[in-house]
């Protein structure tokens, strides 16, 4: 009996170890992708909105969303 359990634990070993030497290195974590940095934000002189610097339109020291609010100027707040 204790032959026939050492024969069949010596066949699952042999068996384990071609599996594991043809399938070749185990698939391993990708390491994680670097973070974007964020685009700096200003918010519109008309309607408050944020956006980023680099799609907004300047005017002076003025940041706007659109050609139409930068046509229309700063908006009179009573905040």
């Amino acid at each position: 009996m204790i032959r026939l359990i050492m024969w069949i634990a010596l066949i699952m070993a042999v068996i384990w170890l071609y599996k594991r030497v043809t399938k070749g290195p185990s698939a391993r974590q990708k390491p994680a992708a670097p973070e974007v940095e964020a685009a700096p934000m200003v918010r519109c002189a008309q309607c408050g909105v944020h956006v980023p610097r680099d799609r907004a339109l300047s005017q002076g020291q003025q940041w706007y969303c659109t050609e139409a609010h930068r046509l229309q100027g700063p908006a009179a707040r009573d905040r």
